[in-house]
């Protein structure tokens, strides 16, 4: 059996958001498939509605046996155990997991748009995604991810943490 490779962002704004980033990788090498990379912990400004709190956002790479039907599935399902409700788009919230890339497919369906169609424009995206796989190609806009982040106009604020700084964020 084939081993697909998928790119999941992690993203949390509410509670305690490390503890919550931690979890989350735990419940998916449990649901999902090995975690073979991950960036560090960026802290981010929100997108989309600015007036929240700041997000803490990181990108594992996984290997899986999984189609990425059963990976989306998997990731509701984690996401609700761990306590995520669905309010309105972009709304504060414990956890969001995408899917950021599916080995190098293009995939459209109602559920999911694979790629991520806003990765290009968003730097809380390209930043974590350059430090584990700089030269990855996006399979729709074929640049590298490192050319991506160097020319993205997404002017928020992400900021790398030292793993420190993580302790002090939770003091």
């Amino acid at each position: 059996m084939s081993e697909n490779v998928v790119y999941l962002q992690l993203g949390s704004n509410l509670g305690d958001r490390e503890n919550i980033l931690i979890n989350s990788k735990g419940k998916i090498e449990e649901y999902i498939g090995r975690i073979e990379k991950e960036s560090s912990i960026y802290e981010t400004a929100s997108w989309g509605i600015e007036d929240q709190p700041l997000f803490l956002n990181q990108i594992l790479v996984v290997k899986t046996s999984l189609d990425y039907c059963k990976i989306f599935f998997y990731i509701k399902k984690i996401e609700e155990k761990l306590g995520r409700t669905r309010e309105k788009k972009w709304a504060s919230r414990l956890i969001d997991i995408d899917i950021i890339f599916f080995n190098q497919e293009i995939i459209e369906s109602p559920e999911v748009s694979i790629p991520h169609k806003q990765i290009a424009s968003r730097r809380f995206v390209l930043e974590p995604l350059a430090e584990v796989a700089p030269g990855f190609m996006h399979p729709v806009h074929n640049k590298t991810v490192f050319e991506l982040l160097n020319n993205c106009s997404d002017n928020l604020s992400v900021k790398k943490l030292e793993s420190n700084l993580l302790q002090k964020l939770d003091s």
